[in-house]
């Protein structure tokens, strides 16, 4: 399992990373966390719950979801960022507009989480190279509003792949060092729900790329789909067990960390497939 340069993180299990929505239309919550001092309150339950580091975000990046002005996201963002840094949490700050990314790194964010890999805004990969802080590159094709009119792959696994390593060496290019860099499958982001078991049944292959992975899963579409009863999906709020199943698949895969809404389940997951893992090297 590949790791990162970041004090305060597990170096010996998969990471967990709570989700933090300061959002009135996230897909998760609804909004629950939109006033500040809620949000971080939250980050805090989520650092008792078992999260090892807290992603705060200000633009709902579930399909269909609606841009955000940038003052606004700023607005959201930073001063929970600001907190949550000020109380010795490891926060990452999950943007896709560099102007948000720099003024959270300023105020205590320790990784830069873009959705589109540095594709949205041409000024991000310079700021985070400059920064020399850890970067999120997720597979990606188009925004919100778009995203799930391209889900068209000849083969979903190796064009994921190949695009990625694209978008990575373009990254590399632009500066921000190997090293830092995280890869993400994007699931759920210009994908069907087959499209994502495809994923997510080789992770082997992105762990493969040489960089830590990250999982998001998180109580997204396609485990509401697979737990349907009569009435229709799961509903959000009760896919965490399915979520922490993945959250064992991710760990005995080698992913360095996996995102996710609600964290105990996950963090007891990675601990226990980090427990068999170092039995397996004992004997």
């Amino acid at each position: 399992m590949l790791t990162l340069p970041i004090a305060g993180l597990p170096r010996d299990r998969c990471v967990v990373m709570g989700v933090v929505n300061v959002t009135p239309d996230s897909f998760s919550d609804g909004g629950r966390w939109f006033d500040p001092g809620a949000a971080v309150e939250h980050g805090l339950e989520l650092v008792r719950q078992g999260a090892d580091l807290v992603d705060v975000g200000g633009e709902s990046t579930r399909p269909g979801a609606l841009p955000v002005d940038r003052d606004e996201e700023l607005r959201r963002v930073v001063p929970v960022v600001r907190r949550l840094a000020e109380a010795g949490v490891v926060v990452s700050v999950d943007t896709m507009w560099a102007e948000t990314a720099e003024a959270s790194l300023e105020a205590g964010a320790a990784i830069v989480n873009d959705v589109s890999g540095g594709r949205a805004d041409p000024r991000m990969v310079p700021l985070v190279a400059a920064a020399g802080v850890p970067f999120v590159v997720m597979h990606w094709r188009a925004h919100s509003p778009s995203m799930q009119q391209h889900t068209e792959y000849a083969d979903v696994l190796e064009d994921v792949l190949a695009e990625l390593g694209e978008q990575l060496r373009t990254v590399v290019d632009g500066g921000v060092a190997p090293e830092r860099i995280v890869v993400d499958p994007g699931l759920g982001f210009s994908k069907t729900g087959e499209q994502n078991w495809t994923l997510l049944a080789h992770l082997d292959r992105f762990a493969a790329l040489g960089h830590p992975l990250l999982v998001a899963a998180s109580r997204k579409g396609f485990l509401g789909a697979l737990l349907a009863d009569e009435v229709g999906p799961r509903p959000v709020g009760e896919r965490d067990d399915a979520t922490a199943a993945i959250s064992t698949v991710s760990a005995m895969a080698g992913a360095w960390g996996v995102r996710v809404h609600e964290p105990r389940r996950s963090a007891d997951a990675v601990r226990v497939v980090a427990r068999l893992r170092a039995e397996a090297s004992d004997g």
